[in-house]
C-alpha cells in the first residue's frame, strides 16, 4: 500500500496528559498513609501525594505504585526487581520491548517529581501527522511508514529492519507504539518512548512511502 505522510510536529515530553486521575491520587494517598482528602483540588492532591511518597524509601514507594498500576501483569518478584531497576535507569533497556513501558513511564515520572530527581527523568515522543489514504491504519503500518524518514541510527531501524521491510512479522509494533489516536479525517497522534524514536531522528517532513505487509509463506 502506498501512503503520503506529512509530519506536522514531533515533541519531546516528560509527562503525558491525563496519566493520573483524581481517583488515582486519592487511592494512592490512602496507600501512602493519608486519608480524608476527597475534597482536595487536583493540585492539592498532587502536593499531598508527593509528601506522602517522600516519607517512604524510593524502592518501597516504587513498589507501591507498581503494585497499584500493574499487579495484574506483574508478580511480586517482578515488582521488587523493577522497583530497584527504576532507580538505575534500566527501564528502557530491560522493558522497552513490552507493553508495560507506557505505565512504567508514568510511574517513573511521578517518582522523579516526588523525589526531586532521585529517579531518572524519562522522555516520551509525541508525533502528530497526516496519512493519505486513511485506510487500514495500524501501529505497524505507521512504524513502517516512518521508516522512510527516521535516521539510520534509529533503534527501531537497527533492531527491526526486516520487520519494517515486511520480511518478518512485526507483533512488537503493538508495544513499541504506546498510543495511536485518530484526531481528524487523515490526522493522527502517536505516542512512544524517546528510546524508540526521538525528535532529532526525523528527517523528512513530507514524503511518499510504500508499506509492505508481511506474508507468512506456508508450505
Amino acid at each position: 500500500m502506498k501512503y503520503h505522510i506529512i509530519i506536522n510536529s514531533v515533541k519531546t515530553v516528560d509527562e503525558l496528559k491525563d496519566a493520573w486521575t483524581n481517583e488515582d491520587y486519592i487511592v494512592l494517598l490512602e496507600k501512602f498513609g493519608l486519608e480524608d482528602v476527597s475534597e482536595s483540588s487536583t493540585s492539592e492532591l498532587i502536593e499531598l501525594l508527593f509528601m506522602g511518597i517522600s516519607d517512604f524509601e524510593p524502592e518501597e514507594a516504587a513498589a507501591i505504585l507498581l503494585d497499584y498500576k500493574l499487579s495484574d501483569q506483574l508478580n511480586e518478584n517482578q515488582i521488587e526487581q523493577i522497583s530497584h531497576e527504576m532507580l538505575l535507569d534500566k527501564i528502557s533497556e530491560e522493558y522497552a520491548d513490552i507493553s508495560l513501558h507506557h505505565q512504567l513511564f508514568n510511574i517513573n515520572q511521578l517518582l522523579h517529581k516526588a523525589y526531586n530527581g532521585t529517579f531518572p527523568n524519562a522522555k516520551a515522543t509525541v508525533v502528530e501527522f497526516e496519512i493519505t489514504p486513511n485506510k487500514d491504519i495500524t501501529k505497524e503500518v505507521v512504524l513502517k511508514a516512518f521508516d522512510k524518514t527516521l535516521a539510520n541510527n534509529s533503534v527501531i531501524k537497527r533492531l527491526f529492519s526486516n520487520h519494517l521491510a515486511g520480511k518478518e512479522e512485526f507483533n512488537e509494533a503493538e508495544s513499541i507504539v504506546w498510543k495511536l489516536t485518530k484526531t481528524d479525517d487523515n490526522s493522527y497522534k502517536l505516542i512512544t518512548s524517546e528510546y524508540w524514536m526521538s525528535r532529532d531522528e526525523f528527517n523528512d517532513a513530507e514524503f511518499d512511502v510504500t508499506v509492505i505487509e508481511f506474508e507468512d509463506d506456508e508450505d
